[in-house]
Parts: structure tokens; sequence; C-alpha cells
């Protein structure tokens, strides 16, 4: 297994994620998306594994004002704003090499274990 754990210290599921994997002794990188973020080939890996570049927008993030300005723009250019302010994204991103959940999904990593 090769977890990634995308999210800010300040997110309460992110949070719960990393001690859901520390609990079980399950290796596991943390990425802070204030300070690194993802790369666009984590970023459409991830896309593809959740369903689209939509489900990975987080409708109540405090930054609305970027989030409907991205839902306007073509896809192309969404991506690219997309990338540039990553506090749109829910939280956390978790990763296991081609599989990806979003937000807190304990009874799916179980399954990874």
């Amino acid at each position: 297994m090769n977890i990634q754990v995308f999210g800010t210290k300040k997110s309460a599921d992110t949070r719960k994620a990393q001690r859901f994997f520390k609990e079980r002794g399950i290796k596991f990188q943390f990425v802070d998306l204030s300070q690194k973020g993802l790369s666009k080939g984590e970023f459409e890996s991830v896309a593809r594994a959740v369903g689209g570049v939509d489900a990975l927008l987080d409708p109540d993030c405090k930054d609305k004002k970027t989030l409907t300005l991205i839902q306007y723009l073509v896809p192309d250019q969404q991506l690219e704003k997309i990338l540039e302010n990553q506090q749109v994204l829910k939280q956390p991103i978790v990763r296991n090499g081609k599989q990806a959940t979003l937000g807190y999904q304990p009874e799916v990593w179980k399954t990874w274990e």
C-alpha cells in the first residue's frame, strides 16, 4: 500500500483520516494542500478515480467566488484555476495507487488493508 493523504492541518476530517491510518499502523504520506498541493498528474488521477472534476469540488468551501468562477470556465481553464486554488477541493483526498476517496471514508479504507 502506498497511501497519500492530501488535506490541510485545519481540516477535522483530514486529522481523522491521519488518525485512522496511525491507529492501524499503516504508513502514509501527508501532503498539506496549503503548502504543496496536488500536481497536475495526481489531480487527473484522483479525478478519474472519483468520477470527474466536479466530484472534487467542495460546495461548502470558504472561497465561494473562486468556486463559482471555476464552475463557469471551460475544462482546460478549469483545471489550471483549480490547481492554483486547491482550497476549493473536498478534504481529505486519500490515494492508494489508482484508487482514491474524498472526505472521511473509513469503510472504504478498511478494504485497502
